[in-house]
């Protein structure tokens, strides 16, 4: 079993669907979790009394992830909370689908501004507090390996943080610190459900037969890719893209 005793854990976007999971699997291996919230307090408390009734250790900090201001506090208060960062988990994402006319240029920067700027700027401020063996994973999408209709936005997005962990992992590499991504494919959140993918039955027929395993994933069939990157087996591990998503092609 992975072991994360005496590790601190900061995952943005952590109040619902995969990063809930995420902080939920990260406590059980032992981490003490920063779960992170931009607007639903009440859903990551809730993240945060499901960790304490399994005996765990966790706290809920808001922050907008692409605003400076409010990632350097993210930052400070989960340092101040527990002593010491060790685990960084971007996964705050925005998305949303629709066709190229459609795009805006609100629309542009709000998906590059969350998915892209959000990791940067939390990587900038959480990496002098990382010591040796710190690991950053990123969430990325499979979709990127599968351009499909539609996705422009977000899949470009992932497409820049996937390139990005590769120089991150290089540039801190000397510093012992690790940097890998982990590629979710057609999952079943509140997110997907909120924008109505799971209502639409020819989008779920073409996810579902793009995908090896044939069904849609759910949050956790995720989380544990991320629990093995965090942890020491992955010691030998970075710069890479590790595919959590059914085989979806």
């Amino acid at each position: 079993m992975v072991d994360l005793a005496g590790k601190v854990a900061i995952v943005t976007g952590g109040s619902k669907g995969i990063g809930a999971e995420i902080a939920f699997r990260l406590a059980d291996a032992g981490a003490a979790v920063a779960v992170n919230y931009a607007s639903d307090r009440e859903g990551a408390e809730r993240v945060v009394e499901r960790i304490g009734a399994a005996g765990g250790r966790a706290v809920a900090l808001g922050a907008d992830v692409s605003s400076e201001s409010d990632v350097q506090g993210l930052v400070a208060q989960a340092v101040a909370a527990f002593g010491r960062l060790d685990i960084v988990v971007n996964n705050a994402a925005y998305f949303s689908f629709g066709p190229v006319e459609a795009i805006s240029v609100d629309d542009y920067r709000r998906h590059f501004d969350v998915n892209v700027l959000g990791a940067i700027l939390l990587t900038r401020e959480a990496s002098p507090h990382l010591t040796e063996g710190g690991s950053i994973i990123n969430i990325g999408s499979a979709g990127v390996l599968n351009p499909m209709p539609n996705a422009l936005l977000y899949a470009g997005s992932k497409a820049a943080l996937e390139r990005i962990t590769r120089f991150l992992a290089k540039e801190l590499g000397p510093r012992q610190i690790r940097v890998n991504m982990v590629l979710p494919g057609a999952t079943d959140t509140e997110g997907n459900r909120r924008i109505g993918t799971l209502d639409n039955e020819a989008a779920v027929k073409a996810l579902i037969e793009h995908t090896a395993l044939r069904r849609f994933g759910h949050p956790e069939d995720v989380a544990p890719a991320v629990v093995f990157l965090a942890s020491d087996e992955a010691a030998w591990i970075t710069g890479t893209m590790l595919e959590a998503s059914g085989g979806f092609s």
